[in-house]
C-alpha cells in the first residue's frame, strides 16, 4: 500500500475554492491598504543568517529555519560549535527584518516619509497546533521615517479599516509603550542585565497565567512583587492616582494616541509586551472575543533600520495574522459570473475555444468541461467551486445562443 501523500508537518496546501476565499480576503485587505496610501513591495524569502540572528526577533530567531551553504564538508560539519556556523542564509521569520533591510538599500529612492504593504509568506519552526503553523501569511503595513505620533494614528486606524471592511466586530485594539515595560521593570527591581528575559516571561502571560509567570520569572532568580497589582489595572483613570511604575509621560501619550482614533476600540494593557526585541516605544495587539489569542499587532521600532544604515531611522509597523483572522471572515463569493461550458466529445477544440474566448471578453469567468453522461455530480461540484452558470454546447453553438442556466450554490 502506498504511503500517505502529505505536505510537511505545519505546511498546508489548499484547494482551489479555499484559495479563491483566501484570495478574496487578501484582496479586502491590500485594497484597503492601498485606500489609505500604503504602497506595496516585495522582498526576498530568504535573508542573511547573521542579519536574521542579530538579536532582534525575540525567541523567534530561535524557530528560524536556516539554509546550509554550498559545498559543506564532513570537517566543516566536525568544526562547527553551532548550527548556525554552518549557515550563511535562512528563510525570514517575519516582514520587518527584511523591511529594514529593503529601506537601508534602496532608501534614496524612496519618499522621505515611506508607508510599505508586505503582504507574504514567513516561516518558524513551531511545533504545529491550532492557530500556529510552519508556513503561515503576514499582513505589514509600516510607516519609516515619522518620528511623530502620526505613524501610529495612521495604522491604527488603516487596521481598524480593513478589520471593518472584513466585517469582523468586537475587536479591540491592547496598547502600551515599552517605557512603561521598564518603568514596572525598575519598580520590581529587576536587574537591567535580566529585563529582557523578564519581558519574554511576561509575553507567555496569556498562555501561562500570572502564576506561571511569577514562578518562572522567581526560577531565573527574579523575585516579583505585585504582579497581580498591575494585572488588574485597567481603565484609562490612572493619572488621578498614579501607581508608582507608571511613566506618567508615554501614559499620556498613550492617551493623546487613543483621543486621536475615536473610531477604534484601545485597551490599555501595562502588561502587553510583544515578543520582538526590536521595539522601543508604542507597541499594540489586535484581540477578538471568540479568540484566545491574538489577530496580529506591531509597535514602534525606531532602532532597527539604524543598524543596516549606520544612522537611526523613526520606524513602526501593524501586523495582521492572515491565517488566524481568514478563519474568522465571512466573504461572499466573488461576483464575476463563472460560466461552466458542458461539451460533447466530437466539438472541435478551436470551436470551444472560440466561444470560450468570446464569453471571456464579455467580462465572464469560462471552464470548459467535457459533458458526463449524468451531469448532476458535475454541476454539483461546479457550483462549490462558485461557478454561477453552466450551458451545454454541441458542434453549431454560438455565444449569442448559448443558454446559461444558474447553477444552485
Amino acid at each position: 500500500m502506498a504511503s500517505p501523500v502529505n505536505p510537511p508537518r505545519g505546511m498546508r496546501d489548499f484547494l482551489p475554492a479555499d484559495k479563491a476565499r483566501r484570495e478574496r480576503v487578501l484582496s479586502v485587505i491590500r485594497d484597503t491598504y492601498r485606500s489609505h496610501g500604503f504602497d506595496e513591495i516585495e522582498t526576498p524569502v530568504m535573508e542573511d543568517s547573521a542579519r536574521l540572528h542579530a538579536g532582534l526577533g525575540g525567541d523567534n530567531e530561535k524557530l528560524a529555519f536556516g539554509v546550509l551553504k554550498r559545498g559543506l564538508t564532513t570537517e566543516d560539519f566536525a568544526a562547527a560549535k553551532d548550527a548556525l556556523d554552518l549557515a550563511d542564509l535562512g528563510l525570514r521569520f517575519d516582514l520587518t527584518v527584511p523591511l529594514a533591510r529593503f529601506y537601508a538599500t534602496h532608501r534614496a529612492a524612496l519618499p522621505p516619509v515611506f508607508r510599505a504593504i508586505q503582504i507574504a509568506p514567513v516561516w518558524r519552526a513551531e511545533r504545529p497546533q491550532k492557530g500556529r503553523f510552519r508556513q503561515f501569511v503576514q499582513c505589514d503595513i509600516d510607516i519609516i521615517g515619522e518620528a511623530g505620533p502620526l505613524a501610529e494614528i495612521e495604522l491604527i486606524t488603516a487596521t481598524s479599516a480593513a478589520l471593518s471592511a472584513l466585517g469582523l466586530e468586537g475587536c479591540t485594539i491592547r496598547i502600551n509603550d515599552r517605557r512603561i515595560l521598564f518603568g514596572l521593570l525598575n519598580h520590581w527591581n529587576v536587574p537591567a542585565e535580566q529585563q529582557d528575559h523578564a519581558l519574554i516571561v511576561i509575553d507567555k502571560l496569556d498562555k501561562i497565567g500570572p502564576e506561571g509567570v511569577a514562578a518562572e520569572l522567581a526560577e531565573s532568580g527574579i523575585a516579583v512583587e505585585g504582579l497581580a497589582d498591575a494585572l488588574a489595572t485597567g481603565g484609562w483613570d490612572l493619572l488621578d492616582a498614579p501607581p508608582a511604575w507608571l511613566d506618567v509621560d508615554a501614559y499620556r501619550a498613550l492617551l493623546d494616541l487613543r483621543a486621536a482614533v475615536p473610531g477604534a476600540e484601545l485597551v490599555f494593557d501595562p502588561t502587553l509586551v510583544r515578543g520582538m526585541g526590536y521595539y522601543t516605544g508604542t507597541i499594540f495587539e489586535v484581540a477578538h472575543p471568540s479568540l484566545g489569542y491574538s489577530l496580529g499587532g506591531g509597535g514602534r521600532y525606531d532602532g532597527m533600520i539604524g543598524r543596516f544604515l549606520g544612522q537611526d531611522v523613526p520606524a513602526c509597523g501593524f501586523s495582521l495574522g492572515f491565517e488566524r483572522l481568514v478563519d474568522l471572515v465571512e466573504l461572499g463569493q466573488e461576483t464575476t459570473d463563472a460560466v461552466a461550458l458542458l461539451h460533447a466529445a466530437d466539438v472541435p477544440g478551436s470551436r470551444l475555444v472560440a466561444l470560450k474566448s468570446e464569453l471571456v471578453a464579455r467580462g465572464h469567468r469560462v471552464r470548459l468541461e467535457r459533458r458526463p453522461k449524468n451531469t448532476k455530480a458535475t454541476l454539483e461540484r461546479l457550483a462549490h467551486e462558485g461557478f454561477t452558470h453552466f450551458a451545454f454546447v454541441d458542434a453549431e453553438s454560438e455565444a449569442d445562443s448559448l443558454e446559461l442556466r444558474p447553477l444552485a450554490g
